[in-house]
């Protein structure tokens, strides 16, 4: 196991996945939800779930915290919703139950379903069930089709609409849609397509690439992040690393070899290597920390320690083979419409052996084509900015997604700031006053009687 698989950084610059940022709160239910198990009709929950239509009950895991079962589901849903001759697919739900009369978090993580039975923010704060969402063509998600035709925003959020319309037969309270990252932004364009299917969504560190392949705004961002000085010695360590290719990518080798793996997607490892180094500052602004600056590795460091700083930093596993086919669908979605980032290269002249490298054409196999639709992302910023309704957002200010956030202009709805917090923000981040402002239009969205100021205490 990296370093990086331990503290499971986010992958990249539309932002990615495991956990999702303030979703990963391992905090006990609410204690007034911890004999819901024992209300009327919640003995029969697993029978309740097993006559929903296309609905399967795959299992019952026991390992759910006080007041919660958890189920793991399959939902047979269109690869196509607007074609029925398109067939099929089961994608993968779970379940935390704790009683129907409760609010429900619908939870997205943009990418595979994190077993681990964790309550969201949300659904500390409300004692609330959550219904997690596989997002389609991730983990066992998965379309038979060849290709990635049916991978779109309005396709997942279709997936999305008919997750809720089924599941209010069980649970017709109050809803609230939540996720971090890209499962933030599933949670946006969900409310795009159908507005009125959850009573609010709390959205964690979303980019919104509105201007497509614009690199600008995320130059200006990492060009002027963190201090000076800090960015100074992440160029030294990136220029250090590239000055010594040739070592750095014997290294990677080797750890490829040993763990049995190739670079065949991306076209080998001193090509993975240079992607690595070009993603560093993105990913370290993602997760870093004032201790993170002090470690980056100096003038005088050695290989060992250039290479284990980008291990830990851009996650060297991420490009190779094993791990690097499991986010094809993410790569396509980026390359296809939610648009990416760029990274400052002035300082690596000379250094760069392998033009657009880090785009996504690197992680999609040539024969699935990768068509920009320029029209996706602006008609979801237009729609926030002057009809999207109760959609809180949460952002740190040294979180590249910043460079391109999203800014709400409909009724009852909001940005939020945590200075200095990065991709992992949440509300228990928050100053005291925005904080309570937060919990505040939560509570209204689910009904106030459902609130229960648990979190952080």
């Amino acid at each position: 196991m990296t370093a990086w698989t331990r503290r499971r950084l986010l992958t990249s610059a539309a932002a990615t996945a495991l956990p999702a940022a303030g979703l990963a709160t391992a905090a006990a239910p609410p204690a007034r939800a911890a004999a819901a198990t024992a209300r009327t009709g919640d003995a029969d929950v697993a029978d309740a779930l097993r006559a929903l239509p296309a609905v399967r009950l795959i299992e019952e895991r026991q390992d759910a915290g006080p007041g919660y079962r958890h189920f793991v589901l399959g939902l047979r849903q269109p690869v196509d919703h607007t074609n029925p001759a398109a067939g099929t697919f089961e994608q993968r739900l779970t379940l935390l139950h704790t009683a129907a009369d409760r609010p429900t978090v619908l939870f997205s993580t943009g990418y595979t379903a994190v077993l681990t039975p964790r309550l969201t923010e949300p659904a500390v704060l409300l004692g609330a069930n959550q219904l997690q969402v596989e997002h389609r063509y991730f983990g066992a998600s998965r379309p038979a089709e060849p290709g990635y035709a049916h991978l779109t925003i309005r396709q997942a959020a279709d997936d999305h609409h008919r997750v809720v319309r089924l599941f209010r037969r069980i649970y017709p309270g109050a809803w609230i849609s939540t996720g971090g990252s890209k499962g933030g932004m599933a949670s946006v364009y969900h409310r795009r397509f159908h507005p009125h299917d959850v009573n609010g969504t709390v959205v964690y560190s979303a980019p919104n690439n509105t201007d497509d392949r614009d690199d600008r705004a995320y130059l200006r961002f990492l060009e002027t992040v963190g201090t000076p000085a800090a960015r100074e010695a992440q160029r030294t360590a990136q220029r250090a690393i590239l000055l010594r290719r040739a070592e750095m990518a014997a290294r990677y080798e080797a750890w490829a070899a040993a763990a049995n793996d190739t670079f065949r997607l991306v076209g080998g490892a001193d090509r993975a290597l240079e992607i690595a180094v070009l993603r560093a500052p993105f990913m370290f602004w993602q997760r870093g920390t004032p201790a993170d600056v002090a470690a980056i590795p100096g003038p005088g460091a050695t290989d060992g320690e250039l290479y284990t700083w980008l291990d830990d930093t851009a996650g060297l596993e991420l490009y190779a083979d094993t791990t690097a086919r499991n986010y094809i669908p993410y790569w396509y979605q980026i390359g296809t419409q939610l648009g990416y980032g760029g990274f400052p290269t002035a300082h690596l002249a000379g250094l760069l052996r392998h033009p657009g490298a880090a785009e996504p054409r690197s992680f999609v196999p040539r024969d699935v084509p990768l068509r920009f639709d320029r029209a996706a992302m602006p008609d979801i910023d237009r729609w926030v900015r002057r009809r999207g309704s109760r959609l809180l957002f949460l952002y740190g200010t040294q979180d590249p997604s910043v460079a391109e956030h999203f800014r709400p202009g409909g009724p009852d709805s909001r940005v939020l700031w945590v200075p200095g917090g990065n991709h992992g923000a949440d509300l228990a981040d928050l100053s005291p006053a925005d904080r309570t402002a937060a919990e505040d239009t939560l509570a209204r969205w689910a009904g106030q009687e459902y609130f229960t100021h648990t979190l952080g205490t």
